[in-house]
């Protein structure tokens, strides 16, 4: 594997710990077990989250060397969370001689797209995420792992958006098919970790954005978008293009920051040549919630699609008292739930397509809901609380 130059790494986040967040929400703690190997992430839930809601969720992943706590510090996305009502996760990668990392087609080696597809998961045990509206970002190493989900993980990723990442030679021509996949990157053309111009080992970003654009059917000529250098110090300049027009309303933006670094725009502490005319954070976000997964991919709604046309969806989840289940398009459906051993602890029967069960008395812990209907037998994870 590369092996990525972050020199800046130790001074950046040695300054962490006082960086001030303006935040409201809390940060949970947790880990799951993927591929035999234990696996920690971070989860941002925002004040404003209401598990009877369906909300957004973002993966934020980290740079070569770094990890989830000093991804999270850096790019800082809580505040938007807090304003726009999404959770963000960040996950750390796995260690290689030391150096913690994705491994994004790099060869033998840990499954990172079966990590997050896992994670995707777990998360959605616990809360109410909208499956139409899962997107990865990621800071270099984790803007390779961005790419690399969109070409191996597209029936789960409605969008991608890259800092300081690039797409390897060695899957360059890997394709999502038979979906369109919006797509953004922020890129330096002073970026000496990963060349804007491409080297051995990266594509041009060019030759990225071309790929992306032409696979996407999108207009080949783009919005042309010069961001005001509101920051005459930073020792560089942004401009913004926009190639619209494509695939099911799919575009692929870039951001080309001209004298930029291998650096996230916007975030602190400021690195040289660190862009602070706009927010990374703050554009993907914007770019993000534009897109959703069933514009590209039919028939996968709000809630899980199951099987033979039957929705099923759990809320809310985490639950202390009341669960409601609502199963589109199924009547005279018997409902089950059982606990992590498999026994069976509530069975009933509704004609309806909406049901409220009274949980209380049930213990803490994972349970799995079914219900059976003529047209078969879907399922749903939920957690007890309290």
């Amino acid at each position: 594997m590369k092996t990525f130059n972050k020199k800046f790494i130790i001074s950046l986040f040695c300054l962490t710990s006082i960086i001030s967040q303006a935040q409201t929400g809390v940060v949970h703690l947790d880990s799951i077990t993927s591929g035999s190997i234990k696996r920690k992430f971070r989860v941002y839930v925002p004040a404003s989250y209401n598990a009877s809601i369906a909300v957004p969720l973002v993966f934020n992943l980290h740079g070569y060397t770094s990890n989830a706590f000093q991804q999270e510090a850096y790019t800082n996305f809580m505040p938007i969370a807090d304003t726009a009502n999404f959770i963000v996760v960040c996950p750390d990668g796995t260690s290689q001689s030391g150096n913690q990392y994705w491994n994004a087609g790099f060869g033998p080696g840990v499954n990172d797209v079966l990590f997050i597809s896992n994670l995707i998961d777990s998360i959605k045990a616990n809360y109410n995420i909208d499956n139409n509206c899962i997107y990865s970002c990621g800071m270099s190493n984790g803007g390779i792992m961005s790419y690399y989900l969109a070409c191996n993980l597209p029936n789960r990723i409605a969008a991608i958006a890259s800092v300081t990442g690039d797409m390897l030679k060695t899957w360059f021509t890997c394709s999502p098919s038979p979906r369109a996949f919006p797509i953004m990157e922020i890129h330096g053309t002073a970026d000496a970790t990963v060349p804007y111009a491409g080297d051995a080992t990266f594509a041009p970003i060019d030759s990225v954005i071309k790929k992306w654009r032409m696979y996407n059917n999108c207009n080949p000529s783009p919005i042309t978008y010069s961001v005001p250098n509101i920051n005459m110090s930073d020792g560089s300049t942004a401009v913004n293009y926009k190639y619209t027009g494509g695939t099911n309303g799919s575009s692929v933006e870039l951001y080309k920051v001209f004298g930029g670094s291998h650096s996230w725009p916007g975030a602190y502490p400021f690195i040289a040549n660190t862009n602070e005319d706009f927010s990374a954070s703050v554009e993907i976000w914007r770019f993000f919630r534009k897109y959703k997964l069933n514009q590209f991919i039919p028939n996968v709604g709000i809630n899980e699609l199951k099987n033979n046309g039957t929705h099923l969806n759990v809320y809310p989840n985490p639950a202390n008292d009341f669960l409601t289940v609502v199963s589109l398009g199924s009547t005279n459906t018997i409902i089950e739930i059982k606990n992590s051993l498999g026994q069976l602890v509530h069975q009933s029967l509704t004609k309806d397509e909406q049901a409220t069960i009274n949980i209380q008395q049930l213990k803490s812990g994972i349970y799995f809901l079914s219900i059976k209907t003529d047209k078969g037998i879907i399922s749903q994870k939920f957690v007890k609380e309290g």
